[in-house]
């Protein structure tokens, strides 16, 4: 593991929108999950390297440091930009020690992870419970763990996420699907919805935050596309993209319409 020089942990939300999320928390940099369509890999972050997981030197002294100084306690967020429950962290455990630290300065936490290795510190978010929120939120895109092989080949796989979400709800603790991107012409269809849909109220999910479509930026534009030409080589996906969306920054499913209703009347019942 390579250890990057840092002067500080969290970062002032400009607002709370986002889940309640007061600060933000990156432990890691990079990430090696290998989710083919990460907008984090685009080049306005200035991550070099993506792929390679890095972790900042001193975190935990860092942390410690910066929560004694909060005049007010608040929802600390992270996985934003590099998931805390990357390969390194079961050996590591800087994600497992900074959430002991919040617990112990009575703070917050909000959680977004694509690895069921945040059940291991369901203890700790229980504790944190008692005196703050919490929330954690497991990104899942796809139904299909063989589709999910192929488009997030280095996380755990959908069924495990599931499973992850019932654990953590069986503690007590408030979890749910963050169902986004839905990748246009692969993932954007009833079925796929339904099941997530279905999976999630199975599992005891307590929501579902989804978007019906994919950004796609800079560099990160071509390397989505290169994967779906390896992955997909005989589909013309690229075509498709570029006949539906062009250039857009914000690529939006042509069934975003149906989808929501779908995804409304699912919820409901």
């Amino acid at each position: 593991m390579e250890y990057i020089p840092a002067k500080t942990i969290l970062s002032k939300c400009k607002s709370t929108e986002w889940f309640g999320t007061d600060y933000n928390m990156n432990i890691y940099r990079g990430c090696c999950h290998g989710c083919i369509y990460c907008d984090s890999r685009s080049d306005c972050y200035q991550i070099s390297d993506f792929d390679n997981v890095k972790a900042k030197k001193d975190v935990l002294t860092i942390l410690r440091n910066e929560l004694k100084r909060k005049v007010r306690s608040g929802v600390i967020g992270t996985g934003a930009m590099s998931d805390p429950y990357n390969p390194f962290e079961k050996e590591l455990m800087l994600t497992r020690n900074s959430l002991e630290l919040i617990n112990a300065y009575n703070f917050g936490v909000s959680i977004v992870t694509k690895s069921s290795l945040i059940t291991r510190d369901a203890d700790i978010l229980k504790d944190i419970t008692e005196h703050s929120p919490v929330i954690c939120k497991l990104t899942i895109t796809t139904s299909d763990d063989n589709l999910c092989k192929k488009l997030e080949p280095n996380v755990s796989i959908s069924s495990e996420r599931f499973q992850a979400i019932r654990m953590l709800n069986e503690n007590g603790i408030f979890s749910g699907v963050i169902m986004m991107p839905v990748l246009p012409f692969i993932e954007d269809t009833e079925e796929n919805i339904h099941e997530i849909v279905k999976q999630t109220a199975e599992c005891g999910g307590k929501f579902i935050y989804p978007s019906f479509g994919v950004t796609l930026r800079q560099n990160q534009r071509e390397y989505y596309f290169n994967k779906l030409k390896q992955i997909f080589p005989e589909s013309n996906l690229k075509e498709k993209y570029l006949k539906s969306f062009g250039n857009s920054y914000i690529c939006v499913s042509k069934n975003v319409g149906k989808l929501w209703k779908l995804f409304e009347s699912e919820c409901k019942s």
